[in-house]
């Protein structure tokens, strides 16, 4: 057997530094539309701190803790450590050059501007004064730093002002430290009305902050106002929760909520001028070293962008508008059920509306026939349409039960408003299994029909969430094929019962036996290639961290098996090294929409299989998860699956690009003769066409010829090195 060493793996931390790259590389482009640049500067910055809130605080633990278990690459939580820190300086200094020296200027040309105090308009600043009077001070808590008062505790990344003042004391000048918080219940940018007439294009903002720092004088009466400067702390966000010592699950993670806000700090940012004596002083009193500490030359927080994204601003200035129409097997169906019980419905979003699986929903809550409704809430998000569905269902009579995942990173504080008003309209909620997060999406509905019980099944890779679902690639099933009908009960009575885990019909469930089965799947493909039959595996996913299937792909491609592996995340896979993965080529996707579905391929000598899957190939998710991965069986939504989706992604040479074997990411190659291939602009086109060119249902699923899934690699994108 294969003996592999640490240099066959990338690391797990740096791999998703490189993917944040990517989205970095989006908002540099030129080619991409100028206001969704300001969106992917916005997505990287808020990436980036999530990225130090859990991954960061959990190897600076591992460091104080002296643990000396070493990453999948061999690397300790110190070397880690180090070269995240070299990664992230280059990636911030790339950020700060992007907005300072391109966007903000690119904005200004088309009459957006970002101006300081000291540029405003009499009128302006009038305008600026009002709002400060009316809005901003009364929320403004100036918090003093002297013996008696200590440093106030502030909440994670806040934008705070510290500022150097002098006042008399005894008739000696006498210096202080106080620090000005930035309200979050306020805009961080304040639009300006225009100069002059206030007619024309031209919009321009101020930064709230930049308002509260010209009015310190007002905020500290009687003092010589020295200096201020921005700063801002990330704190350490994971939620610690002994499932085993807990008597209430809700109750202790709305608790957590509360301590992550004070968490330990892992990470502060100060503007460039900030004097050393004031970095060393924050420095000291977040017990933080210079390692930790980030000079930021531009804006502290670009998060904050996104508004600019969200306003009202030219729309040629970002990418054309898309609404995406109901999948056509469900175009014009008044009876959701009627549909499903005749044939499995494949739904593509965001290419196809998200609106069926609500309108499934909603016709099961108010069917007199419908008897009781199953499902896993995991982030729900804002739009009350999925929850009250289930609350209508409750009052028309139905039982109803959620099993809602408490733990959605970020989404905790939601799910728990959720989970009380579900309960509170009689919903009977679950928090599914000690030690794992549920994170299967799936949704069971028991309707009575003419001939006894039958029950409809939605499944998914992505959540049930209708905002996500404009923006998030996924796929989503309907069926009432008996077998997944029953898989779904054996597997909500798992989820909300006392019982041990037995093998289901159809669905290969995490952390039971997800793992193994893929390894067998594989194993079965080097079987095939040793043979000399057809052995080729396709898989689609966010990330791909665990060591065993990694170790079995490595040995599939020395076998002779052909992989490719579209990986929107963390790879820590090595593709394309001599006599270990040269039959493996990676690429990564970021554009538009994020890539989000779950999709397996494996060849089967001839004998597609196709499964979609809620889990990435990570130990999270193949052991303290529950997740679901099941086969598609209806030929033409598998034919659809492999030659509409997998070949479209396989074939991009404009947003994709390709892992090589030294680690590094590079753009697919596009030469003069290709055609460009933009897959998701291909998918929307798919989705629009004319009605005229699709003619039937049955013409647009049975005219995908079939993937030469053993043509030569150039076909399908990058060369491969022998």
């Amino acid at each position: 057997m294969t003996t592999y060493r640490p240099s066959h793996f990338i690391n797990r931390e740096l791999s998703w530094l490189d993917f944040n790259a990517r989205v970095l590389d989006e908002a540099l482009d030129p080619k991409t539309p100028l206001l969704e640049r300001v969106k992917f500067l916005a997505i990287f910055s808020s990436n980036l701190d999530e990225f130090f809130e859990v991954r960061v605080a959990g190897i600076k633990q591992q460091i104080e803790s002296e643990i000396v278990e070493r990453s999948i690459d061999g690397l300790t939580a110190t070397e880690t450590f180090q070269a995240i820190n070299r990664k992230v300086r280059q990636l911030v200094e790339k950020q700060c050059a992007c907005w300072r020296d391109q966007l903000k200027p690119a904005l200004a040309r088309q009459g957006i501007t970002f101006l300081e105090m000291e540029e405003l308009s009499p009128a302006q600043l009038e305008f600026v004064e009002d709002y400060y009077r009316a809005e901003v001070r009364p929320v403004l808590t100036p918090l003093a730093i002297d013996p008696a008062h200590p440093f106030p505790q502030l909440l994670n990344k806040s934008l705070n002002l510290i500022v150097r003042l002098e006042m008399a004391l005894s008739g000696q000048p006498v210096k202080h430290l106080a620090v000005v918080q930035v309200p979050r219940v306020l805009p961080r940018l304040l639009r300006l009305p225009n100069a002059g007439n206030g007619h024309g294009k031209a919009m321009q903002y101020v930064f709230l902050s930049r308002i509260i720092g010209h009015y310190l004088s007002d905020i500290f009466p009687g003092t010589n106002i020295l200096g201020y400067w921005h700063f801002r702390v990330t704190r350490n966000s994971e939620l610690y929760i002994d499932e085993e010592e807990i008597a209430n699950l809700l109750k202790a993670v709305e608790n957590e909520l509360h301590n992550r806000r004070r968490g330990d700090a892992v990470r502060l940012e100060v503007e460039l001028d900030c004097p050393m004596d004031i970095r060393d002083t924050l420095l000291k009193t977040f017990r933080l070293t210079e390692d930790d500490l980030f000079v930021i030359d531009g804006l502290l927080n670009p998060t904050r962008l996104m508004a600019i994204y969200e306003g009202d601003h030219s729309p040629e200035l970002r990418d054309p508008p898309f609404v995406a129409p109901v999948a056509l097997a469900l175009r014009d169906q008044q009876d959701m059920f009627a549909v499903i019980s005749e044939r499995d419905i494949l739904l593509h979003h965001p290419y196809e509306s998200f609106e069926s699986v609500v309108s499934l929903l909603q016709q099961a809550a108010q069917d007199p026939e419908v008897l009781a409704i199953k499902q896993t809430l995991y982030r729900t998000g804002g739009d009350p349409r999925i929850v009250g569905a289930l609350m209508d269902a409750v009052k028309n009579g139905k039982h109803v039960t959620a099993v809602v995942e408490l733990r959605a990173r970020f989404d905790e504080a939601n799910n728990i408003q959720w989970a009380r008003q579900l309960e509170e309209a009689g919903v009977h909620v679950v928090y599914g299994l000690v030690g794992y997060k549920i994170h299967a999406k799936i949704c069971l509905i028991v309707r009575r029909e003419a001939h006894g019980l039958r029950r409809y099944v939605h499944l998914s890779t992505g959540n049930y969430n209708p905002s996500t679902a404009r923006i998030y690639t996924d796929l989503g099933f309907m069926t009432s094929r008996p077998e997944f009908a029953e898989d779904a009960t054996n597997l909500f009575n798992l989820l909300t019962g006392i019982c041990q885990f037995q093998s289901l019909s159809k669905f290969i469930v995490a952390p039971f036996e997800l793992q193994d089965s893929i390894l067998k799947f594989i194993q079965r493909e080097i079987d095939h290639a040793r043979k000399g039959m057809p052995a080729r595996i396709i898989a689609k996913m966010n990330s791909l961290v665990d060591p065993r299937l990694i170790q079995a792909m490595y040995e599939a491609s020395q076998a002779g098996v052909k992989i490719d592996l579209i990986v929107r995340g963390i790879c820590c896979l090595r593709p394309g090294v001599k006599g270990l993965s040269t039959n493996i080529t990676v690429r990564s996707i970021v554009d538009r929409f994020l890539e989000h579905h779950r999709i397996l391929y494996f060849e089967n000598a001839c004998q597609p299989e196709v499964f979609i899957s809620s889990a990435d190939w990570m130990p999270r998710n193949l052991f303290r998860r529950i997740e679901v991965a099941f086969p598609i069986e209806d030929g033409n939504l598998r034919e659809r699956i492999i030659t509409e989706i997998l070949e479209r992604c396989l074939s991009d040479n404009v947003k994709a690009r390709l892992l090589q074997h030294d680690g590094k990411w590079r753009r697919a190659p596009l030469a003069k003769t290709d055609k460009p291939r933009r897959s998701q602009s291909e998918f929307m086109h798919l989705a629009i066409e004319d009605e005229k060119l699709l003619v039937t249902k049955s013409k647009r699923t049975t005219k995908y010829p079939r993937m030469k899934l053993a043509s030569k690699p150039a076909q399908l994108g990058a060369k491969r090195k022998s």
